[in-house]
């Protein structure tokens, strides 16, 4: 079955046939008709919904958006609930609410100094200025709200970061839902939505959102945008507003523009499904894997790919643009990587100095963190040096696999990836790989909190998976509930449970 076609194609594909034609018939659009011949008159004996019912006919796009609302709903409730105090003053680093008061002040540097409550953590210091060295756009868009609020330390930076959480796992159901109506997954809505809200409480996704501070505060942003770029890029449908998301990402977390190739992927399916002169056609299933490329790199229509790819740049182009800007006024640097973190005064700027931002050499640590992060246990014979609690978590982490068992189910999927499942997975690799060689592990976390930037993604892939979840998968799932929300509880507020030894990854004899 024809998985989906670009608004460049010149007749739509069956899937989106099928699919209008079934939200025709569930809202009363299709009407039934009798024998033309016959006088007698055929009357429906169901009246048509109305109301609320008639919104949430099956299949319907009110339905899909209502549902959407109401995942969202449900976790700014959970998530203000675990937050608790934290809803109602401003956090400790509230780096973007400074960012956005300088600007509002006319400075790309802070007016004054650092603010004492945030003890001078990730500023940067240049030519007798500081700076935020952290990706603007946050800092955008709390602009407003800081200028009604008058001060940044007025500015409830925790709160509006809650408001914001539950877009992510709201827009991820959407995704989901996409997938399943283009029969590129066979889970269903009910799956959906039970995966959304995993999504919400059983990743370190949980205790990211409750946080608000500078670092987790990016996260919750990306993660929404990295959820709205996958569901513009599915089909390359609004190349233009899939680019400003992606450009959006750019300036949050900067890693995460190598997901691009998620966008590119499906660009070279629509121009080879749906050429502009010809019939639609499949993508070849026979063959080795280069034999099909080159298949598909033969008869491509390089006319349709090139407006969906170009309309896609545009607006990526002009976020870099302005990061080149932004950091060149700032450091005298055009790069648009360059946002300031090298000449940040922290403990550890020897290294950055020595081995870069980004370098094999952090290699090791970081896999040991992501991989191999375990509670710490007291020595039988010393139990009271854990002051009375059974177990500590390291400021570097918990293994991804221990905090989110269920990922272990993206090793075995039950189907071949085919062309989305590659897809997802070549982007995924992007900033998966560029975080472990970036300079921070993630210190100080309860979890992982870098593969925020491609849990989207991973949960596409087990969707498409098709391996059922199961007894052992919802076991998994509970576990993952059970540890998230202990972090989302206990981090940054019960230090007796965590132990703030950078210098170790595992705990030390």
């Amino acid at each position: 079955m024809t998985e989906g076609a670009s608004d460049t194609a010149a007749e739509p594909s069956k899937v989106e046939l099928a699919e209008a034609d079934a939200e025709k018939s569930a809202v009363g659009e299709a009407g039934s008709s009798g024998d033309s011949t016959s006088n007698t008159k055929t009357t429906s004996t169901e009246p048509e919904p109305t109301g609320f019912r008639r919104w949430m006919t099956p299949e319907s796009r009110s339905r899909r958006l209502l549902i959407g609302v109401g995942i969202w709903l449900v976790c700014t409730i959970v998530f203000a609930i675990v937050a608790g105090d934290r809803m109602w003053v401003h956090t400790k680093d509230n780096h973007f609410a400074f960012l956005a008061d300088a600007w509002l002040h006319g400075r790309q540097a802070l007016v004054g100094s650092p603010p004492a409550h945030s003890a001078g953590n990730d500023w940067a210091q240049f030519e007798g200025r500081w700076y935020v060295s952290f990706p603007p756009f946050p800092a955008m868009l709390m602009l407003p709200f800081v200028a009604l609020a008058g001060d940044p330390d007025n500015f409830r930076d925790a709160q509006f970061i809650v408001w914001l959480a539950g877009i992510g796992p709201a827009v991820l159901f959407l995704v989901l839902e996409k997938l399943r109506r283009t029969a590129r997954s066979d889970r269903s809505e009910i799956d959906n939505i039970r995966l959304a809200l995993l999504f919400a409480f059983g990743t370190v996704y949980f205790f990211t959102a409750v946080q608000g501070t500078v670092w987790f505060a990016a996260h919750v942003v990306g993660v929404a945008l990295m959820a709205l770029f996958v569901l513009c890029s599915l089909d390359a449908k609004r190349p233009a507003l899939a680019g400003f998301l992606l450009g959006c990402m750019f300036l949050t977390r900067v890693t995460t523009v190598l997901v691009a190739v998620f966008f590119a992927f499906e660009a070279i399916r629509v121009a080879y499904m749906r050429p502009t002169h010809g019939s639609p056609r499949e993508l070849p299933s026979e063959g080795d894997l280069v034999d099909r490329a080159r298949l598909v790199a033969r008869n491509l229509d390089y006319g349709v790919l090139l407006r969906i790819v170009g309309t896609f740049c545009v607006p990526v182009l002009v976020a870099i643009g302005f990061a080149s800007w932004y950091n060149f006024t700032r450091f005298h640097d055009p790069s648009p990587a360059a946002f300031g973190h090298e000449y940040l005064k922290i403990g550890w700027q020897t290294r950055i100095q020595q081995w870069g931002l980004f370098s094999y050499h952090y290699l090791g640590r970081n896999l040991s963190a992501m991989l191999a992060g375990l509670p710490w246990r007291p020595s039988p014979k010393a139990l009271s040096s854990f002051g009375g609690v059974p177990f500590k978590v390291n400021g570097h982490g918990l293994a991804l696999w221990f905090t989110t068992p269920f990922y272990l189910w993206l090793l075995h999927p039950k189907r071949k990836l085919g062309w989305l499942g590659t897809a997802a997975l070549v982007a995924t690799l992007g900033p998966f790989i560029a975080n472990l060689l970036y300079q921070n592990s993630g210190w100080v976390q309860f979890g992982y909190r870098f593969s925020n930037d491609y849990a989207v993604l991973l949960f596409v892939l087990l969707a498409i998976g098709a391996r059922k979840l199961g007894r052992a998968f919802w076991l998994c799932a509970a576990w993952a509930l059970a540890w998230n929300l202990f972090g989302a509880v206990t981090f940054d507020r019960n230090g007796a449970y965590y132990a703030f030894d950078n210098d170790h990854v595992y705990q030390p004899d």
